[in-house]
Order: C-alpha cells, then sequence, then structure tokens
C-alpha cells in the first residue's frame, strides 16, 4: 500500500512534500513562460504597428489604390487589436480576452472584400453574439469572469 500524504491534527491527507515543490516550481515555470511569450507577441505587435504607420499611412495621400491602403491598415490595425488581446490572454487567462479575440479575428476576416454576401452575414451575425456575450454574461470588471 502507497501512502499517498501525511495525515495532520485534523485527520485529514497532506499532500507530499515533493508534490507540492513539483506542482509550486511547474506552475511558475509555467506563468514565466506565458509571460515570456505575452511580451514577444506584444513586440511583434509594436513592430507591426509602428510599420503600419511607417509604410502604410503614406499610401493613402498617393495617387493609387486608396481603397487598398486603408483596407491593409485597417487589416494590420485588427491583427494588432489581435495580438494586444492574445497577450492579455496568455498574462490573466481572462474569458473576456477570449471572447475580444475572437471577435478581432472575426473582424479582420470581414474586412477582406472577397468574401461572399453569406460570409459576411455570417460573420455579422457571430459578432452581433459574442458582443451579447461580452456585455450580459462577462459583465463582472474586477478581473474574475462571472
Amino acid at each position: 500500500m502507497i501512502k499517498s500524504g501525511k495525515i495532520n491534527q485534523a485527520g485529514m491527507s497532506r499532500r507530499p512534500t515533493i508534490d507540492q515543490t513539483v506542482n509550486t516550481y511547474l506552475g511558475n515555470t509555467i506563468l514565466m513562460f506565458l509571460s515570456v511569450l505575452s511580451v514577444i507577441v506584444l513586440a511583434a505587435a509594436a513592430v507591426t504597428a509602428y510599420d503600419t504607420v511607417v509604410r502604410d499611412f503614406p499610401q493613402l495621400w498617393r495617387n493609387g489604390d486608396e481603397y487598398g491602403s486603408l483596407q491593409r491598415i485597417i487589416e494590420n490595425i485588427l491583427l494588432v487589436a489581435i495580438s494586444a488581446e492574445l497577450g492579455l490572454l496568455l498574462l490573466f487567462h481572462r474569458t473576456s480576452a477570449a471572447v475580444e479575440v475572437v471577435i478581432f479575428i472575426i473582424a479582420r476576416k470581414m474586412v477582406n472584400p472577397t468574401i461572399s454576401a453569406f460570409d459576411l452575414l455570417l460573420g455579422a451575425t457571430s459578432l452581433a453574439g459574442l458582443i451579447v456575450v461580452r456585455f450580459y454574461y462577462l459583465r463582472n470588471e474586477s478581473g474574475e469572469d462571472a
């Protein structure tokens, strides 16, 4: 018979010290890894935002395809928003951040002018549903999800 832990004064089973140590260090390692991933994602978002401002914004004032330039700018801005929300999701593990990531992904997909009317309708319906979920079912703003 294998003992799973020591019995304390209250008669309750306590976890072995090695188990507590492994859980603590493994949990801290995972949190550190997610923090590093979040910083990398946010750095990439900052580079993309800078590149968009420097390279794409001047294209709006030049003669040529202003509509295509505006589309690229909106797609890049939504990509930066996706990256920022993904960084928040990796750091804080909030359900509302996950919903917002999906909202930005759908919105970015809908910017493409080649999508069909059915895809546009489906995207608009999905966005409306996610916004309702976000504002009515995930209302708690204290950092905890409902």
